[in-house]
């Protein structure tokens, strides 16, 4: 602190008070120790902020699966729900009786809804048509057989629809192929 009356100090005296580091004597290697201390907390700081930011972008993304995917196990549990119902449905449509009218109706309202539920949710059918050419992506080959006018790799019998949860196969609809050979 200075005094009102002080005589100002020389630069030799403030120099013997130690209040400057000793540029000839280490100085400017303490001021090199120290920027490289700083340019090491600066490589350090960003590190972290790249983790941050990485770890944020994964845990978004690991919600959204989380989010569109997390139901496939019911999804794939309630498939023979399905499969069931829509037995049910064409066996029904086969016998057509007055007596069974009532009950046909109600199961075609609750095959309605579970459709409806099933799309809500993202899950699509895969409803490949007689005739159609088999992709390995979305069905299964149930069976190979040789069937006149039709040519190899033609879908021959659907036994099963197939789903798609999103942009990922449920289940690949289960197909009969023709392995009738080029003639």
């Amino acid at each position: 602190m200075v005094e009102e009356n002080a005589e100002p100090m020389s630069l030799d005296d403030l120099a013997a008070e130690g209040d400057e580091p000793d540029f000839d004597q280490g100085g400017f290697e303490e001021i090199e120790a120290i920027k490289a201390e700083r340019d090491e907390f600066h490589d350090k700081f960003m590190r972290a902020l790249a983790d941050a930011e990485n770890m944020r972008k994964r845990s978004e993304r690991d919600r959204r699966e989380a989010e569109n995917y997390g139901g496939s196990k019911l999804a794939r549990d309630l498939l023979p729900v399905y499969d069931n119902m829509r037995r049910a449905l064409n066996s029904a449509e086969e016998a057509e009786g007055e007596a069974n009218k009532a009950l046909l109706e109600g199961v075609e309202l609750t095959m309605r809804a579970l459709i409806s539920t099933f799309k809500k949710h993202g899950i699509d059918p895969i409803v490949p048509e007689v005739g159609d050419r088999f992709d390995p992506q979305l069905h299964e080959a149930m069976f190979e057989a040789p069937l006149p006018g039709t040519k190899a790799g033609d879908i021959i019998q659907v036994s099963t629809e197939g789903f798609m949860l999103h942009d990922r196969l449920l289940r690949a609809a289960q197909v009969g192929v023709s392995s009738t050979p080029a003639s």
